[in-house]
């Protein structure tokens, strides 16, 4: 069984084929992907409208890129899964339209995946992937959950942010400090030659003794430390970005190991954009091999949306029975869908 998924819910575009069978876990045939960062970066940020059309452009090429890889043809394809949400409801509508579109010209069943299930079972299409049950720290975008997951589809949320994301934190503080868009990633660049003492900046809720997370104050705190610095901040600015990172890895951390000691299981699942953090990665790896517990990652060029997760997520959820992929045709999208409602009863076919 082939699935085709495609990804749309932002300013990626992500199309891939996963070969699955009755056992085992899927096998990703090949993938392609289409990153926007160049087109908003002239704006300081997502333009929805923009985002919506580039996904037009691209995501047939990046279809016939696909099949040429895999050395199969669109005939070859049994069900078209596409990211049905969370994200920007117009781009989300683009891949909606384009897999429903396919699957009536092909007489195929189409699947709606959720975009953070994607994330969290992306580390099964790496070379070591995890077992159930597991933790799952997902961190992507404007989402930071932990969740307990006992199968595919059967997700306890154990903890989420009550405002800003740990994306969202990078982003925004890297935003104060000048940096390009999308700002993680230069502010994670940029703090490897600060030190992460410099300057001391609030660890929110790190002692609440609960697994939810706020990084608004901490947005607060480096906009604050910014104003301070003035004119030392061109020559400062590395310590800023150590500071806040060693901030936010901090808080993830103490979260992710509460969370473990919490449910007594032994594997923890890292996915989404923050997981290739690589201050986080070490971290996260020395702490849970001083416990015993196993870490596992998605790949690097996996970490970021695309379309191998939607079409794996697709693919497991049709192997474990959960889910029947649907020949009606008629679809709509999830701006605002929350992981844990998919322990809910599948919609019917």
């Amino acid at each position: 069984m082939f699935v085709l998924g495609i990804e749309s819910s932002c300013d990626e575009t992500g199309v891939a084929l996963v070969e699955a069978g009755e056992r085992g876990l899927p096998r990703l045939a090949a993938h392609a992907l289409h990153s926007q960062i160049a087109m908003h970066q002239a704006y300081g940020g997502v333009v929805p409208e923009l985002a919506s059309r580039d996904h037009i452009r691209r995501v047939l090429p990046l279809a016939e890129s696909v099949f040429a890889q895999a050395g199969q043809r669109l005939s070859d394809v049994d069900v078209v899964a596409y990211t049905r949400g969370p994200g920007l409801a117009g781009a989300l509508l683009v891949g909606a339209g384009v897999a429903c579109a396919l699957g009536a010209a092909l007489g195929r069943p189409v699947l709606g995946v959720h975009h953070l299930e994607g994330h969290l079972l992306s580390p099964f299409l790496s070379a070591d992937p995890p077992e159930f049950p597991f933790v799952a720290l997902l961190v992507s975008g404007g989402h930071t959950q932990l969740m307990r997951v006992d199968g595919v589809g059967r997700y306890e949320l154990l903890g989420e942010t009550i405002d800003d994301a740990a994306g969202e934190a990078f982003d925004k503080s890297a935003k104060l400090l000048g940096l390009p868009y999308p700002g993680g990633p230069w502010l994670a660049k940029l703090a490897e030659a600060g030190d992460p003492a410099a300057f001391k900046l609030p660890r929110p809720l790190l002692h609440s003794g609960d697994l939810d997370f706020s990084f608004a104050g901490l947005k607060t705190a480096v906009l604050t430390q910014a104003k301070k610095l003035g004119d030392e901040l061109a020559s400062r600015k590395s310590d800023l970005a150590a500071s806040t990172q060693a901030a936010i890895v901090e808080v993830l951390l103490k979260k992710s190991i509460g969370a473990i000691e919490q449910t007594g299981l032994d594997r923890l699942v890292v996915a989404g954009g923050v997981g290739a953090n690589r201050s986080l990665r070490e971290q996260l790896d020395a702490a849970c091999a001083r416990r015993g517990v196993r870490v596992h990652y998605p790949e690097l060029h996996l970490c970021t949306d695309n379309g191998a997760m939607i079409a794996m997520a697709g693919a497991m959820r049709l192997q474990s029975g959960i889910q029947r992929p649907t020949e009606r045709y008629a679809f709509d999208v999830k701006p605002r869908w929350p992981l844990a409602s998919l322990n809910a009863e599948p919609e019917p076919a």
